[in-house]
């Protein structure tokens, strides 16, 4: 028996091998034969030399191991030296790569079969996306390298370190919670900056504001209203682009209330469903029947994280939440939904993160989904004003006519009571 599992790790092992090398040849494929350093055929001696080798370990000694990788290093470094003298090619990629294929064919027969088959397909996509991911690189600037090590720093250093407890007025300053938050909207807004940096506007107003919308639906709106200025008679797909980032706000906080309290989450999704189908419904309609525009401009978004933004964005938050404290003890509901209208006006997320995480204390979830549902209502309609000013009235019309019907129809099915 133990031979039989010998044999299919060794047979695993040495197709771990080939898809590795198989990828390897076809980047080298335009050589001569004998002019490259390993292909097909050396990548997959290469894992069945980790497997026999994990199987001699495993019966005499692990330092053996140790030995074999050596021995491999050495044999590859005098081949990459040797191809040097051919080739003015300074990579180590296919060195490393071939020493990741040891190791795989070694993990087979130590019993981390998955392990070792997932991570050489992940080392294949690597290896064959070179194109993709160099692409990537081109097209990545100071301030955007800047701020991917920014996030980074606030969700992988930062956060697991901050303490899980609340401070001051109803405990409402906590700063594991309190950070976490900022996390969460710097990550949906950095992905959302990177899908538009990478697709740019090629396909037009509406994947723009697909895509902006996890930015920030409000500078869509600006940015493709001033375009309705530049480019007359484009008013239908322009509008299009403002709706479709506004339905994606609208999806965005589901995602948010999803994510922190699935209850409050629950409460919210017919009206906001309701409010974001039929927005998008009426984009896709302005855009079919609007014809083809393109531009060179690019979407004028905000650097995709600053420090300085997410510390704003926090401290706004903790005031927020200690509003929202004051106002319900003071005036009861009342107190929320004002608060929500007046956060409404410059943005959805604090109120949203607010009301979600309130609900799951001592706020009622009904008075919590309402007073978002408020706040998204408001910001709807600053955006219709914004397209209006800056856009012109037939661009307010569609904008701001969609909007009015798709808030309307989600306050109805809130406020009728079916739901709640």
């Amino acid at each position: 028996m133990n031979e039989l599992e010998n044999f299919k790790s060794l047979g695993i092992a040495l197709a771990i091998g080939l898809l590795i090398g198989l990828e390897r040849g076809w980047h080298t494929r335009n050589r001569d034969e004998g002019m490259r350093v390993a292909g097909l055929r050396t990548y997959g001696l290469i894992s069945l030399l980790g497997g026999l080798w994990g199987i001699l370990a495993k019966e005499v000694t692990p330092l053996l191991m140790g030995f074999g990788f050596l021995g491999l290093t050495l044999v590859l470094l005098v081949a990459y030296r040797e191809s040097l003298d051919k080739f003015e090619d300074f990579s180590i990629t296919s060195i490393i790569a071939s020493l990741a294929t040891f190791a795989l064919g070694t993990l087979t027969v130590f019993g981390h079969i998955t392990v070792a088959c997932s991570t050489a397909v992940v080392i294949t996509s690597l290896l064959g996306f070179k194109p993709l991911l160099h692409g990537w690189m081109t097209k990545l600037n100071q301030q955007e390298l800047e701020a991917t090590l920014q996030l980074l720093l606030i969700s992988v250093v930062i956060l697991p370190i901050l303490p899980d407890k609340g401070y001051g007025p109803w405990a409402t300053f906590n700063p594991y919670h309190i950070w976490w938050m900022v996390v969460l909207i710097a990550g949906i807004s950095y992905l959302g900056y990177f899908a538009i940096k990478l697709m740019g506007d090629r396909h037009g107003p509406v994947l723009t504001g697909a895509f902006g919308g996890l930015v920030s639906s409000t500078a869509v709106t600006i940015n493709l209203s001033r375009l309705s200025s530049h480019y007359p008679n484009n008013e239908r797909v322009l509008a299009a682009g403002i709706l479709t980032a506004c339905a994606t706000m609208f999806a965005r906080t589901l995602l948010l209330t999803w994510i922190i309290n699935p209850a409050l989450f629950r409460f919210l999704l017919p009206a906001l469903l309701v409010m974001s189908l039929f927005t998008y419904l009426s984009a896709f309609l302005l855009w079919r029947s609007a014809h083809e525009f393109r531009t060179g401009e690019e979407l004028n978004l905000e650097n995709p994280f600053q420090i300085g933004m997410a510390l704003k964005f926090g401290a706004f938050l903790v005031v927020i939440l200690l509003l929202s404290n004051v106002l319900k003890m003071y005036f009861g509901d009342i107190g929320a939904y004002f608060l929500a209208a007046t956060a409404g006006l410059a943005d959805v997320d604090p109120i949203t993160l607010t009301m979600a995480r309130m609900s799951q204390q001592s706020l009622n979830l009904a008075v919590a989904a309402k007073a978002i549902l408020i706040a998204a209502s408001v910001n709807s309609g600053v955006k219709s004003i914004f397209s209006g000013a800056i856009g012109g009235l037939i661009l307010a019309r569609w904008v701001a006519g969609t909007l009015a019907v798709a808030v309307s129809a989600g306050l109805l099915v809130t406020w009728s009571g079916y739901w709640f």
